[in-house]
């Protein structure tokens, strides 16, 4: 190979090198996403990529799909006086999902002020609760009308196969381990990732004349 081949193949190489580190550059620049509060990301404008945490308003979402639409509020704040931010999400919906949890969200907003999302994260720490007090499923079924609309604690397991979204009629069904009895239950709040079927639970909330629990607390029994 003489010299100034060899030239021509440095002065080659020596290109591709800057064209790889450019694209690199800019590949790694698009894709980092700066860590913004929900406040700062409301009054954001352009379309940079964040990433932005806070928890789920109450009753705000909405699921058409595999679309999921909600709003955050800053958790360190009122939710009552806090700025919220509207999130859209095309990826589906988790289990655990709900009211209150938090999500971590990443993405960009759109003209509209909406915060689109390539990716999200939701996290809801784990509630423990003592059994001790607590109602079975059978203990439950078998007091009948003299308990519908009233408060109780009861206590069972998850059923495997019938764990759904928070979008779902039934978000689960509670079965009495020992009877077998069960007990379909309604849950709009968020699930934490320790909980899920088979896992041993503690409800609070109230029986309808349908038949339906209607929790305001699922806990895991400790």
């Amino acid at each position: 190979m003489n010299t100034k081949t060899k030239r021509r193949m440095v002065a080659v190489t020596g290109v591709i090198v800057i064209v790889l580190i450019v694209v690199l550059a800019v590949v790694g620049g698009n894709s980092a996403a700066k860590t913004v509060t929900v406040s700062e990301a409301v009054a954001l404008q352009g379309d940079n990529k964040i990433q932005v945490t806070g928890n789920v308003a109450e009753n705000s979402f909405d699921i058409e799909g595999d679309t999921l639409t909600f709003k955050i509020y800053d958790a360190e704040s009122d939710p009552a006086a806090s700025r919220l931010l509207d999130v859209r999400y095309d990826g589906g919906v988790s289990a655990t999902f709900g009211n209150d949890v938090t999500a971590i969200c990443t993405g960009k907003k759109g003209a509209d002020g909406v915060l689109v999302c390539s990716e999200l994260v939701t996290k809801c720490p784990s509630k423990y609760e003592n059994a001790e007090g607590s109602l079975s499923v059978a203990d439950l079924l078998g007091y009948g009308d003299s308990v519908f609309d009233k408060p109780v604690k009861v206590s069972g397991v998850m059923k495997t196969g019938t764990l759904a979204g928070v979008d779902a009629a039934q978000r689960f069904v509670l079965v009495d381990p020992e009877s077998g009895a069960e007990l379909p239950v309604k849950y709009d709040g968020a699930l934490s990732d320790e909980t899920g079927e088979g896992t041993h639970v503690v409800l609070t909330g109230s029986i309808g004349s349908t038949g339906a629990f209607t929790a305001t607390v699922v806990a895991l029994e400790g």
